[in-house]
């Protein structure tokens, strides 16, 4: 586990930027290889990514981290803004020497997004993107109260991790859900705060990102659940205005399809990396 400070330095353009430091969560998963760089959604936490970490460890030196406001990262940063998650995803890719030659950045909702923008404004920093339900699309005017009200039905504190689990979905998703929450008073609780996860995506209830999809330049693979929430339209629209866009669609999966079913992302995931090398 290793703690990286992005101090924004480089993004002078943020709101924030130098002024407001934050303390990003690691963990090098370790492997030897081309680096896969792991983004989770809104939420969420770098421990979601363990069971597709393992399984390319053999292959891929693959790290994760907790995006600001979330996990064990800062949790009341002061900057949310796109831009700022973009800044950290060259932080930690400085902290551990990824040459962008050769690492691969893979994010998951708004992973993904945060993905999509660090290629788009800093090709250097990445070979490919592997993006999973995530896409330009937008606006989304109603996002934001939706987020509010999802996080307002998590009866908090859940008395146990059976409970959480259950509320979650049970099974994979459940699990990796539950297991982002942490110890405290009358049980467990989420280790986000509802104004800074409604904060996170208030640039999403305003704009779409199409503008920065067309300035991406490498491969990407898009991974749609057979019932996620992506719409297969933005998916065959990224793929008509970037020809070197891969799409594959994970049966059985929801949104959180590197959940749901990771063997079929691990397979979808290793040929396309297969690929890329060949």
């Amino acid at each position: 586990m290793v703690t990286v400070t992005d101090r924004g330095e480089d993004d002078g353009g943020a709101a924030g930027a130098g002024a407001d430091p934050v303390r990003l969560f690691c963990t090098d998963h370790g492997g030897d290889g081309p680096p896969l760089l792991l983004l989770h959604g809104l939420a969420g936490h770098c421990g979601e990514w363990e069971a597709l970490a393992a399984r390319f460890a053999a292959t891929h030196r693959v790290i994760a981290f907790d995006a600001r406001g979330s996990g064990a990262s800062t949790r009341r940063p002061g900057d949310v803004t796109r831009a700022a998650h973009v800044s950290d995803v060259r932080a930690v890719a400085r902290r551990f020497g990824l040459a962008g030659e050769d690492t691969v950045l893979v994010g998951q909702s708004m992973g993904g997004l945060t993905a999509l923008l660090t290629a788009a404004a800093h090709p250097e920093l990445c070979r490919a993107l592997v993006l999973i339900e995530a896409g330009p699309a937008g606006p989304s005017p109603g996002l934001p109260e939706q987020i509010g009200r999802w996080l307002d039905s998590w009866p908090v504190p859940f008395p146990d991790r059976a409970a959480a689990e259950a509320f979650f979905g049970g099974g994979p998703a459940g699990r990796a859900w539950a297991a982002g929450l942490a110890p405290g008073p009358g049980g467990l609780h989420p280790r986000v705060d509802r104004d800074v996860m409604v904060a996170t995506v208030q640039e999403n209830a305003h704009r779409d990102y199409w503008d920065a999809w067309d300035r991406v330049r490498c491969p990407v693979l898009v991974l749609r659940g057979e019932k996620g929430t992506m719409k297969p339209d933005e998916a065959d629209r990224m793929r008509d205005r970037h020809p070197a866009t891969r799409i594959a669609v994970i049966p059985g999966a929801g949104h959180d399809a590197h959940l749901d079913n990771s063997a079929a992302v691990y397979g979808e995931m290793a040929r396309y990396l297969r690929d890329l090398r060949q």
